[in-house]
C-alpha cells in the first residue's frame, strides 16, 4: 500500500492547490506565455534535480550545483568565443560549446565523486568546499562581472532556448526526456536498485556484492553531466555568465527532491515525485510575483521553510511508522 501513502499523494494534491490558486488569484494564471514560462523555468532546475535523485538516494548530497552551472556557463561562453574566429558563427561552433559544456560538467561530477568515494571525504565537505571553488572561479575569470557571449553567436544560438518542436520549448522537452529515463532508471534497473540499497545500508549491499563506490561515483558524474545539459540549454536565454548565474539552485534542487518523497537519508527515492517537487516550487515563485504577495526576495526563504517542513514531515512519518 505504499505507492497509495499519504506521503505519494501528498505532492500531487499541493500541486492540483497551487493551479487552483493561481487561477484563483490571477486571470493570466492559465496564459499560454505564463505556463510556458513556468515550465521553462522549471527544465533548468528540474534536469539537476533528476540528477541529485540519485545522488540522495544513494546517501549523498551535492551542494555545488549552482556554482558549477555558473563555472560551466563561463568556461563554454570563453571557449565560444575563442573558437568564433576559426569557426565561425553556425552550428560546428555550438556544437564545440555544447561539447565544452558537457565536458566539464563531466569532470566536475567526477572530481566531486573521486574526493568523496576514493578519499572518503563526506559528500557535505567536499560540495561545500567545491561551491565556493566553482564560484570564486567564474567570478574571478570574469573579474567581477559578467562573461558575455559574442553577439552573432548568441542571435545565432538563441533558438535553443526560445524555440522548439510544435510550441514547446527545447528545455521543456529535454526535460521531460530526462526525467522519464530518470524515472526508468530508478524503477526498472539495476542502477536504481543499488542506489537504494546503498542508501538504506551500504554495509548490507556491500556484502550483496554491489560496488558501492562505483555506484556512488556514477550518481556524482551524471548529475554533473545534467548540470552541464541544463547549462547548455540555459547560456542563450541571457547570452552571459556571471557570479551570480545558478545562485540557489542547489537549495531549489534539493528542495524538489525532499518535497517530492525522496527520503533526505538515502535509501527511497522517486523521479516522478522529484518533477511533483520541481513544479510546486515553481508554481510558488510564480504566484507570488503574479499575486505580488512577498517580495521576490523573499522567495529563497519561503524554499528554505518548505525544505524545513518537508525534512519535518518526513521525519514524523518515519515515527509514526517506527511506532
Amino acid at each position: 500500500m505504499r505507492n497509495l501513502s499519504l506521503s505519494t499523494l501528498g505532492p500531487l494534491a499541493a500541486l492540483i492547490l497551487l493551479v487552483i490558486l493561481g487561477a484563483w488569484l490571477n486571470e493570466n494564471f492559465y496564459s499560454a506565455g505564463n505556463i510556458t514560462n513556468v515550465l521553462a523555468r522549471s527544465a533548468f532546475i528540474g534536469m539537476i534535480a533528476v540528477g541529485m535523485t540519485f545522488v540522495i538516494t544513494s546517501g549523498g548530497l551535492d551542494l555545488s550545483v549552482g556554482s558549477m552551472a555558473a563555472f560551466i556557463a563561463g568556461m563554454m561562453i570563453l571557449a565560444m568565443n575563442a573558437m568564433l574566429p576559426r569557426l565561425g558563427v553556425g552550428i560546428p561552433l555550438v556544437l564545440a560549446g555544447m561539447g565544452v559544456a558537457l565536458g566539464v560538467g563531466l569532470l566536475a561530477g567526477l572530481g566531486n565523486g573521486l574526493l568523496i568515494t576514493r578519499a572518503r571525504i563526506e559528500p557535505f565537505i567536499v560540495t561545500l568546499g567545491t561551491m565556493g571553488i566553482f564560484r570564486s572561479l567564474v567570478t574571478w575569470i570574469a573579474d567581477g562581472g559578467t562573461l558575455s557571449l559574442d553577439f552573432g553567436t548568441r542571435e545565432f544560438y538563441r533558438p535553443v532556448y526560445y524555440g522548439g518542436l510544435f510550441g514547446i520549448a527545447w528545455p521543456i522537452i529535454v526535460f521531460a526526456i530526462i526525467a522519464v529515463l530518470g524515472e526508468v532508471a530508478m524503477r526498472h534497473t539495476r542502477f536504481g536498485r543499488y542506489c537504494e540499497a546503498i542508501g538504506s545500508n551500504d554495509k548490507v549491499a556491500r556484502y550483496s556484492a554491489v560496488k558501492v563506490e562505483r555506484v556512488q561515483l556514477w550518481t556524482y558524474v551524471i548529475l554533473g553531466l545534467l548540470v552541464g545539459l541544463a547549462t547548455i540549454l540555459y547560456v542563450p536565454r541571457l547570452g552571459s555568465a556571471s557570479g551570480s548565474t545558478g545562485l540557489l539552485w542547489e537549495l531549489e534542487a534539493i528542495a524538489a527532491v525532499i518535497i517530492g518523497g525522496t527520503a533526505l537519508k538515502g535509501g527511497y527515492g522517486r523521479v516522478w515525485g522529484t518533477v511533483v517537487g520541481v513544479l510546486i516550487l515553481s508554481l510558488i515563485d510564480n504566484i507570488l510575483n503574479l499575486a505580488d504577495l512577498v517580495s521576490p526576495y523573499l522567495n529563497g526563504a519561503i524554499q528554505g521553510v518548505i525544505i524545513v517542513l518537508a525534512v519535518v514531515l518526513q521525519r514524523g512519518k518515519s515515527s509514526a511508522e517506527g511506532r
